[in-house]
């Protein structure tokens, strides 16, 4: 069964959020490991374990290419066949004169000017690469794609098993919405098919009801499950169609430009057979800040072969919310300074830090903590200290004598 499978991960992103430079996909997230460390991992288990030949596919964007090829390098003992493609590169528009912004087609001459076109691009990108075609020819049937920076996207072989038994084309892996999730795309029946609604192409006077947990319960992971073959049939008959999603950007002069991107899991209506599968949230564990990373740093997880398995200490499935400062926290070099070590969560609800604050080494923290230090105050949590259920305001810095 596993013979019949391909991982693809996609690539395309860069740690600028996060304060980090390069791919998002090398930036440390447990144990020194970075996002490709922990990915390659999951695979070579999978290929020990079952003496498979799981391939890892990375699809890159123009942006991360390079650091990436560097990179994989290191794998090449590893008991995993690593292969990459890239996306599609598009010109920024201008948006009040609807003309490209580049004025040549090298990108070397102004990167800023272009744009890897969202993952929706995945279908004709991995075409043209020519390793769709290699794959069918090899017997593969189908594939699993995620996002890199999804800890929570891995092989699961029920899923698999339902896809090559049911003959299913395209599986979307959902999970129950919570208020944290509101800008998550959700699905929706249309015209007889299978749809995937995002926030971006829901009119203004609609978006509370978009947002609305009762109404739409579940949202994309972005974890799916396609047929290999069927890829392969919608590309050659040119019957791929995805919604537009029109997203305006900044640029760093000021200039405020349209790019014109795709969702992969737009093109689940062209696909025969296709469905959504809801699965427990342990599947959705994305680290897009800071907040995240705390989670998925602390004892709150375990590795097991590359994969996160939350701790049987946690008395509740669900992970806590955490809110952590945009000006102190945002960067990952500034968020690891602040803390001796990573506290304890396994009894946390919420925390929400703002402000100066850092904390010493072996903190717990437990049920709701609110820390916020005022501007020109500074809050240092003490080594060992245990807060539960408290608020912390003000000032407060604990000094050696």
């Amino acid at each position: 069964m596993l013979d019949q499978l391909v991982v693809i991960k996609l690539n395309g992103g860069l740690g600028t959020s996060m304060g980090c430079s390069g791919p998002k996909s090398v930036i440390p997230v447990r144990s020194d490991l970075t996002f490709l460390d922990l990915t390659v991992q999951q695979i070579e288990y999978l290929n020990k374990r079952y003496d498979a030949n799981v391939p890892l596919v990375l699809m890159n964007s123009f942006n991360t290419d390079e650091d990436t090829m560097k990179i994989i390098r290191k794998y090449s003992g590893f008991n995993v066949s690593i292969k990459t493609f890239n996306q599609s590169c598009y010109p920024r528009i201008n948006k009040d004169s609807l003309t490209p912004v580049a004025k040549s087609c090298r990108t070397e001459d102004d990167i800023e000017a272009w744009y890897p076109p969202g993952h929706g691009d995945f279908y004709q990108a991995f075409a043209n690469s020519g390793l769709l075609e290699e794959f069918v020819d090899q017997g593969k049937k189908h594939c699993f794609i995620s996002n890199i920076d999804n800890l929570g996207a891995t092989v699961d072989l029920n899923i698999l098993n339902m896809c090559l038994n049911q003959n299913r084309e395209f599986v979307m892996e959902v999970t129950d919405k919570t208020k944290a999730d509101v800008k998550g795309g959700t699905l929706i029946q249309y015209e007889g098919k299978l749809r995937l609604l995002e926030a971006a192409q829901v009119p203004k006077e609609h978006e509370e009801d978009f947002k609305f947990v009762k109404k739409f319960n579940v949202f994309n992971t972005n974890n799916l499950w396609m047929s290999l073959p069927a890829i392969k049939r919608v590309v050659e008959e040119n019957t791929l169609d995805m919604e537009i999603i029109v997203n305006p950007k900044q640029l760093d002069g000021g200039l405020n430009v349209l790019q014109l991107e795709t969702a992969v899991g737009a093109a689940m209506k062209c696909f025969e057979s296709a469905s959504g599968i809801c699965v427990p949230r342990s599947r959705f564990l994305p680290v897009k800040k800071t907040s995240d990373l705390l989670l998925v740093m602390s004892n709150l997880y375990s590795l097991d072969s590359g994969a996160l398995i939350m701790s049987p200490k946690r008395m509740f499935p669900s992970t806590p919310l955490v809110k952590l400062g945009e000006n102190n926290f945002k960067k990952v070099s500034d968020f690891l300074s602040r803390f001796g070590s990573i506290p304890d969560l396994l009894e946390l609800d919420h925390i929400t830090v703002s402000g100066d604050v850092t904390f010493g080494r072996g903190v717990s923290l437990r049920g709701t903590v609110i820390i916020i230090a005022n501007h020109g105050d500074r809050i240092d949590i003490p080594t060992g200290a245990i807060l539960e259920n408290k608020i912390v305001s003000g000032n407060l810095r604990i000094l050696d004598h």
